[in-house]
């Protein structure tokens, strides 16, 4: 089993969502102290809409995910484990609130290809 460094929580937005999203955002890293990315307004790596980052940790985690369940007012919310292999951590360990989004995940399978891992 791989061992777990921190998670990521990716909140989807579109045009539309943006300030929803945003607001989201803010009150997330001020409520819980947590670092908060970019707000993207392109795609970014694998996701397949704009989206925000939250970083959490172990102890974070237990208390951001369930907000984030009851407060995420619709929006898609893609959540995934860190442990340095990419691909799993965007394939296999995982958690979705929402719409499962399609991710682009060429980017990892070339990276492992190029480097003799498949």
């Amino acid at each position: 089993m791989s061992e777990i460094n921190s998670y990521h929580a990716h909140i989807y937005y579109d045009e539309v969502t943006y300030e929803q999203a945003s607001k989201l955002c803010d009150v997330v890293a001020k409520k819980f102290n947590v670092p908060v990315g970019y707000k993207h307004k392109q795609l970014v790596g694998p996701h397949p809409m704009w989206s925000c980052q939250i970083t959490l940790m172990s102890e974070t985690f237990a208390t951001v995910i369930p907000w984030l369940m009851v407060n995420r007012s619709g929006l898609t919310v893609f959540v995934h484990a860190n442990t340095g292999d990419d691909l799993k951590d965007h394939t296999e360990y995982t958690m979705w609130m929402g719409a499962i989004e399609p991710l682009n995940l060429e980017i990892f399978r070339t990276a492992t290809v190029s480097e003799g891992w498949i």
